[in-house]
């Protein structure tokens, strides 16, 4: 499993590096909170897809029903909990920013606290991606995907 996160987090720093340099981090801090939950949702699939196929002897089926398991907002939730005693002011902030956003919609099969969580998360997520925090966000998804 651990190399499956190595990997995982050496392609997401592969993925950033190859975008235009510049005032990256600033720009991260200052995007809308829902435009980090629409990138960290991605990384976050990323990690889970990269888990799955070093991880599971399955067939592309079974792959995609493990994975909609884990990146669902039940699921997304449920990581949260584990990490949340983790965080630092910084990353609760961006969390909470994420969490408390305006959402259009809400999935039809999760409860609304679910869905705010899972937005939150996906938020830290996509600000520790465009910040270059690749070791932090490694670790973080580790306990996460345990």
């Amino acid at each position: 499993m651990e190399n499956a996160f190595e990997q995982t987090g050496a392609i997401v720093a592969a993925i950033r590096r190859a975008l235009p340099t510049g005032e990256r981090e600033q720009k991260a801090a200052q995007l809308p909170a829902l435009n980090l939950a629409f990138i960290g949702d991605t990384v976050f699939d990323l990690y889970v897809r990269t888990l799955l196929v070093t991880q599971a002897d399955a067939k592309v089926h079974e792959l995609h029903l493990m994975s909609a398991k884990r990146v669902c907002a039940k699921g997304q939730a449920e990581g949260f909990r584990k990490i949340e005693p983790l965080l630092d002011d910084e990353e609760m902030g961006v969390y909470k920013r994420g969490r408390n956003s305006h959402l259009g919609t809400v999935a039809k099969n999760a409860t609304i606290s679910d869905y705010r969580t899972a937005t939150g998360l996906e938020t830290l997520i996509g600000y520790l991606y465009l910040n270059g925090r690749d070791e932090r966000l490694t670790e973080l998804m580790k306990l996460i995907l345990e």
